[in-house]
């Protein structure tokens, strides 16, 4: 069973990941797609909904503990095809490789889920029980993230929306970090109830928000706290030569 699941979690990235490669293809035709292209996308999509009811079979309600032995980080990620693109895929393979490399790497699940429609967070919150849960992708000066709708377009979503939706979970999640142009205050209404939560101040460039993601999981994976990992993902910029490093927030429910 355990080999089947890691198959079909495979089987999803690689759908995923060819998935993105259409829809950036479909997006420089404009409105004229090929009907191929335009029938595989649609054919990766149900593929994939059929493979997240397969993995929604394998998940067991997480028991809330101070002694839990394994953590489950759920990636989401949106790139709507009527905005810039962002190195999404890439990001997601620094964390997954810094997980592998970890001395505790048989601590932590990753769980991953992209062209992030809003009823597709709330799903893989009920399926999946994440401990962590990362968003990556664009967020507007309006202070709202940027998720897809039917079309694979631009759907926004306000703080005081998202926050009411991690209400919901706030017995079971530990830290939200949203990878995400001018998400501090959508962190700030998180912060109401998630314990830690990761926001933006300002935009921030994809090189910063992929340097930020590799320090804080190495961090994590060697067993430091959320906190000292935030601090190595700001470092890690820094040794980019990236001027952004005072752009992630790390606020604290006590905080607020």
């Amino acid at each position: 069973m355990d080999n089947h699941r890691q198959h079909l979690e495979k089987l999803r990235i690689a759908n995923q990941r060819r998935l993105q490669t259409l829809e950036l293809q479909s997006a420089s035709f404009g409105i004229s797609v090929p009907p191929h292209v335009a029938t595989e996308i649609e054919d990766i999509r149900n593929e994939l909904f059929s493979i997240d009811k397969q993995l929604a079979s394998y998940s067991a309600p997480v028991k809330i503990s101070s002694t839990r032995s394994i953590f489950s980080i759920l990636f989401l990620s949106s790139d709507p095809k009527n905005a810039s693109r962002l190195r999404l895929a890439e990001e997601f393979r620094e964390i997954q490789e810094k997980l592998q490399l970890a001395q505790l790497r048989e601590k932590f699940e990753l769980h991953e889920r992209g062209s992030l429609r809003p009823v597709d967070m709330s799903q893989a919150l009920l399926d999946i029980n994440p401990q962590f849960v990362h968003f990556s992708g664009h967020g507007t000066a309006n202070n709202e993230l940027c998720f897809e709708n039917q079309l694979g377009e631009v759907h926004v979503i306000k703080p005081d929306a998202l926050a009411a939706l991690f209400e919901q979970f706030s017995n079971q999640i530990d830290c939200v970090i949203l990878n995400a142009c001018y998400s501090e205050e959508q962190a700030n209404s998180i912060a109401k109830h998630i314990d830690y939560v990761i926001g933006m101040e300002k935009a921030i460039g994809d090189k910063a928000a992929i340097a930020f993601s590799i320090g804080f999981y190495q961090a994590l994976g060697a067993g430091r706290t959320i906190k000292e990992a935030y601090k190595l993902g700001c470092v890690q910029i820094r040794l980019q030569n990236i001027d952004e490093h005072s752009t992630p927030v790390l606020i604290k429910r006590a905080q607020t």
